[in-house]
């Protein structure tokens, strides 16, 4: 019964090493409820050691990412200590996003706000459609963003353009939404956004497996340490890069004028 509630909120599409995930709950915006996050949860640590899985897209059904968390769930959250145990839950999905080696790309049709942003700010690219919309609606159900939501904008924006778009009460259609530095890229109109994430993929995918899961590793870390702490680990990690493969493949396939095969080892 388990697998065919998640199926059913979930698509699992893979082609060619890049899993598309699809949030399936189009009749209420994609909001995640606990079904959806578990299946999300359980697919993206799957994927983590999949050897067929090279990249992830999480995109929504129905022309909307993810309103966020289901609001009906809140009735029955006004116990701190019940709230606590299912944002943990929560804020671990989208922290497993960051976890993952792995290319995770974003693709934004639609509605995003509330978990749904968190969802995106934790993945390594955002692709928006031309519909796509940046919503801030917290405030108005008298609370802010959470699980990591309102840290990761600050880092991601900094701090003044963080309170432009979280404070100045605006909707970020897709060009705001770009310029305002939360969404990477916005797609032609008229093409398929799945795919169009699925190509981004390819282009991450130039680089070695493991030189790829360290970047995003140091990458993430450099924004909680300090220089000199972020500069031994590059240090470390470069190390342990220059005893592998790819390493040695990367050289050859230099020298030879030629596309590297990188085995991830």
């Amino acid at each position: 019964m388990r697998s065919s509630i998640a199926e059913e909120v979930l698509r699992s599409d893979a082609d060619g090493g890049v899993l598309t995930l699809t949030l399936n709950r189009p009749e209420r915006r994609n909001a995640i409820d606990p079904a959806l996050r578990d299946a999300l949860a359980a697919a993206l640590d799957a994927a983590a050691t999949d050897p067929a899985v090279r990249g992830v897209v999480i995109t929504g059904a129905g022309g909307a990412f993810c309103a966020g968390g289901d609001l009906a769930r809140f009735e029955d959250l006004h116990d701190a200590r019940a709230y606590r145990h299912v944002s943990h839950r929560l804020t671990d999905l989208v922290e497993s996003i960051e976890r993952l080696e792995k290319p995770v790309v974003a693709a934004i049709d639609g509605v995003v706000t509330g978990a749904g942003l968190a969802l995106g700010l934790a993945c390594d690219w955002r692709i928006g459609a031309p519909t796509a919309r940046i919503l801030f609606r917290e405030g108005r159900v008298g609370l802010v963003p959470a699980h990591g939501g309102l840290t990761r904008l600050v880092k991601l924006l900094g701090l003044a353009r963080a309170k432009e778009v979280l404070l100045g009460g605006d909707d970020l259609g897709a060009d705001a939404a770009l310029r305002a530095g939360l969404l990477s890229e916005v797609a032609p109109d008229g093409d398929a956004l799945p795919a169009f994430a699925a190509a981004r993929i390819e282009k991450m995918l130039a680089r070695a497996p493991l030189s790829f899961a360290a970047a995003k590793r140091l990458l993430q870390m450099a924004a909680d340490v300090d220089q000199r702490s972020g500069m031994l680990a590059e240090s470390l990690a470069q190390t342990a890069l220059l005893q592998t493969e790819d390493h040695r493949e990367g050289l050859a396939a230099a020298r030879e004028r030629r596309e590297p095969d990188f085995k991830g080892i």
